[in-house]
Formats: structure tokens, sequence, C-alpha cells
């Protein structure tokens, strides 16, 4: 299956807690369906302490969240939109806005 997301891209998330947010995706899971968002899902994980040059404490991290509940957002119009596919005349195979139909460079 082709990537619909990709790292370096901007979502919007459109399911659950963080509703309405936006981020860039740092990393994709592709074998898990999710992605990790900058600012997004953001939880709280407590480190033990290792040496004296990692101490232990509190620290927030971004979770993954699933694929479903993320759209990507067009870059030319700013907006949340579908991704489709379409093989340009020179047999690039390159992601596609369905609202608008702009090709998204990656």
């Amino acid at each position: 299956m082709a990537a619909r997301i990709r790292k370096g891209d901007t979502v919007e998330v459109i399911s659950g807690a963080d509703k309405g947010r936006r981020g860039e995706v740092l990393q994709v899971l592709p074998k898990l369906d999710r992605a990790v968002v900058r600012g997004v899902a953001v939880a709280k994980r407590h480190i033990k302490p290792r040496s004296m040059a990692q101490p232990g404490g509190i620290v927030e991290a971004e979770a993954s969240i699933h694929l479903s509940n993320l759209k990507l957002v067009d870059p030319k119009t700013d907006k949340p939109t579908r991704v489709g596919f379409r093989i340009l005349e020179d047999g690039r195979k390159v992601r596609v806005a369905k609202a608008t139909g702009n090709v998204i460079e990656s």
C-alpha cells in the first residue's frame, strides 16, 4: 500500500482528545497503522535514572496516533483533505488532494 501520510507532512487530527490540532509528522509506523505527530497525544513518561548523564524524572513525549484519526493538510489551500493517487505522464505516482486535485509534493 502506498503511503498517504509521510514523514514531514502537516496533518490535522479529526477524532479523539486532540481533535482539531495540527502538527508535523515525526515518524510513521506503517505496520501498526500509526504515526507520531509533534504536539499531539503528548504523554508523560516516568524515566528511571540510569547514570549521572541521564537523570530520572517525568518527561513529556509524543505518543503515536492511529492514521485513521489524521487528515493531510493541503499545502496550497491550508485545509484538511483526503488523499488519492495519480500517475503522471512521466510514469511517477504522486499523491493528489481529493478536494482540489492539487498534486502534493513530498
